[in-house]
């Protein structure tokens, strides 16, 4: 069993004793494992092969953290020894404080004090003890290149390529990190496509679904489609109503949406009014493209649906599919000109017709 492997140092020396008086000889070999890879499976092969029985000594939580950094072990002391202990090559682990290998190699006195290729015999402040007491002290070469460090480092890299990014904000940091898996959005418009379209809407109690709005934003999420409402809200800019007013009727949305089973993954809003010439009011682009970096989205499958020509504009510069729906000013607002990709009479047919158009 592999809990009967895991012992204290203690318990660990009393049965190493035991056993060389049956003539075992013993292999000792220490090591992080934070993440237990195919280098480690041989390399600690190769040593049982040297002796009868291998104990493994773990370094503790502390201890990595006094010679790796404050950010390791990614893998605490307990789930690094049941990794290690899993093994078949390994029969005995224990966990220990110290960082150097000294107080081990004193108590267990083993036969053989094995490290891997990567120290030379002159890193082994323990060597000279080792070989006074007649031990020997065995390097195995490395053949499986792989290296913890090295898996971190590529990890963080595929983090920092745009998926995840590290955050100052008032001195502290945090890990931000997006979606992995890359897929298309539906980009919502709020009022006239969401909801009735009530003019500067800074109230709760003045938020009215429209009709086949849940089921059709429902439908666009059941399809892998992730939900980004992205909508102007001048009022804001020009005093008519506060940003916290804004919040207010948007908690009111998501507690309709979180009682119909739909998950919105990020809420885009632009504050400014025309005369502000912003970049993040629709159609410009701004917006789309933190969207885009936030949530790792397929801009070329991904769809616009809103009831103005400025959302068809936002979807045309974007290069995503637009649908304009016959709700809110159904396409009558003469801002700008050209079609759009489709028409549907609400969201429940905008969803619709993208099925479709998927399955052909």
């Amino acid at each position: 069993m592999i809990q009967d492997k895991i012992q204290s140092r203690e318990a660990v020396v009393d049965a190493c004793t035991r056993l060389k008086d049956e003539g075992k000889t013993i292999g000792f070999t220490s090591g992080a494992f934070d993440l237990v890879h195919a280098g480690h499976v041989d390399y600690l092969e190769k040593a049982r092969a040297l002796c009868d029985v291998l104990v493994v000594g773990v370094n503790s939580d502390a201890s990595v953290r006094a010679y790796k950094g404050r950010h390791r072990p990614l893998v605490p002391q307990e789930q690094r020894m049941k990794v290690v202990a899993a093994l078949a090559s390994v029969d005995y682990v224990f966990v220990f404080e110290e960082r150097r290998n000294k107080k081990n190699i004193e108590l267990l006195k083993p036969s053989f004090y094995i490290k891997a290729g990567d120290y030379g015999r002159a890193n082994l402040t323990s060597s000279a003890f080792v070989e006074k007491y007649g031990g020997r002290v065995r390097i195995i070469p490395v053949e499986e290149e792989v290296s913890t460090t090295d898996l971190i480092d590529r990890i963080s890299a595929v983090q920092r390529s745009g998926h995840g990014r590290i955050r100052e904000k008032q001195g502290a940091e945090h890990i931000e990190l997006g979606p992995k898996k890359q897929a298309p959005g539906v980009f919502l418009d709020r009022d006239g496509t969401i909801n009735q379209d009530v003019e500067y809407l800074h109230a709760p109690s003045q938020f009215r679904l429209l009709p086949n709005a849940l089921a059709g934003i429902k439908a666009f999420q059941d399809m892998g489609y992730r939900i980004i409402i992205l909508t102007n809200q001048p009022g804001i800019g020009l005093g008519y109503f506060a940003e916290e007013d804004f919040y207010r009727v948007n908690r009111e949305m998501l507690k309709r949406f979180s009682a119909a089973g739909i998950r919105v993954d990020k809420i885009y809003f632009c504050p400014h009014s025309k005369s502000d010439d912003c970049s993040c009011r629709k159609p410009g682009q701004a917006l789309i493209e933190r969207a885009k970096e936030a949530l790792n989205l397929d801009l070329e499958h991904s769809v616009i649906v809103g009831d103005k020509t400025a959302d068809m504009e936002t979807g045309r510069r974007a290069g995503m599919m637009s649908i304009l729906v016959k709700t809110g000013y159904g396409g009558e607002d003469g801002e700008y000109g050209g079609e759009p990709d489709m028409w549907a009479e609400d969201l429940l047919d905008a969803a619709g017709k993208m099925l479709e158009k998927e399955r052909e």
